[in-house]
């Protein structure tokens, strides 16, 4: 039922307007979205919003890994969530009155699979290399591709996708810290639930609203966990300044643009947009740790850019308006 229910996507609406859910289901009798003005994130289109966001959290990632000898990857992950919530929670000042038990069931569980993602792919990076444990977790989102899509035609490109992915991987894993491994395919699975619990979200809080007291949830959870690893570290103004830098570019900015996708992109859509993430990991990886890319790496790459392509082109079909009648 999860899977099905991430299927309904809320298009974005203008502030103090109710949401409008688009079933993808029924094309014919769907709800055209209202064009988002000039200036906003919204005019990226929801494409645009989860590359970005993508871009985002991956450069993030690169940055974090550079942290982690100063604060720990518990450590880590807590000065990220606990800054990502203080700016959400100030930007958004999200109201706490009129939200229903649901709502906040639904807020409460998405916090935790974000503290639960996050927590795992930083123990995960802290074992094995950054491209690797990307490519590992992105297996989460395609295998929810798979299973929650209706039609057939996406477990083509999830497939296309998934081969890529695994000749990034060298054409398999062996030789890896098998705890890493097992760190980055739990995060995965994390993420799958993100995707779900991410549209739900959406869907029951306006604007980023949601976005900030999950955010909230996740930093109170992980707090406790980061004192105990990184203790007194975590005061270092270096390591507070370079935890922000990493809070804005792996949370703030990527889960308010893929909020706002969400609201108008199918989960299955969504998800195997996910697999570009090894490919920008590769690139993060070059330009910040100085990783370099194999031609099988580079080959991998194009596997799963052209699986995304593929997904796009047919979402895009899948909701064409018909052509006006001569």
């Amino acid at each position: 039922m999860a899977a099905a229910d991430a299927l309904e996507a809320p298009s974005l609406r203008p502030p103090g307007q109710p949401v409008t859910t688009v079933r993808t289901s029924t094309p014919a009798t769907k709800t055209p979205a209202t064009p988002d003005s000039p200036g906003r994130f919204g005019s990226l289109g929801p494409v645009g919003l989860v590359l970005a966001g993508g871009i985002s959290v991956q450069f993030g990632g690169a940055l974090a890994v550079t942290l982690m000898p100063r604060a720990g990857a518990l450590g880590v992950v807590t000065l990220r969530l606990v800054a990502a919530a203080v700016v959400l929670l100030v930007v958004c000042r999200p109201r706490l009155r009129g939200h229903s038990r649901t709502d906040w069931g639904t807020v409460i569980v998405f916090g935790l699979t974000m503290a639960g993602m996050n927590g795992l792919f930083y123990q995960a990076v802290a074992r094995i290399p950054l491209g690797l444990a990307v490519t590992l977790e992105v297996l989460g989102p395609l295998a929810l591709s798979v299973f929650a899509s209706r039609r057939a035609i996406n477990a083509v490109w999830a497939g296309l996708a998934l081969a890529g992915v695994f000749l990034l991987g060298g054409g398999g894993f062996s030789g890896l810290d098998p705890l890493g491994v097992g760190f980055a395919l739990s995060a995965g699975v994390m993420w799958a639930a993100y995707i779900i619990f991410s549209a739900r979200t959406g869907r029951r809080f306006p604007q980023a609203d949601g976005l900030a007291l999950a955010m909230g949830v996740a930093a109170l959870v992980f707090l406790p966990l980061g004192i105990v690893e990184a203790g007194s570290r975590l005061l270092n103004p270096t390591t507070i300044a370079l935890g922000s830098a990493v809070a804005l570019l792996s949370s703030v900015l990527p889960y308010t643009l893929e909020l706002l996708a969400l609201r108008r992109l199918p989960a299955p859509t969504f998800a195997i947009l996910m697999s570009l993430e090894p490919a920008v990991a590769a690139t993060a990886g070059f330009f910040v740790l100085h990783q370099t890319l194999s031609l099988t790496q580079a080959a991998a790459i194009a596997l799963v850019i052209a699986a995304s392509i593929g997904a796009v082109r047919t979402q895009t079909r899948r909701v064409a308006p018909p052509a006006p009648e001569a």
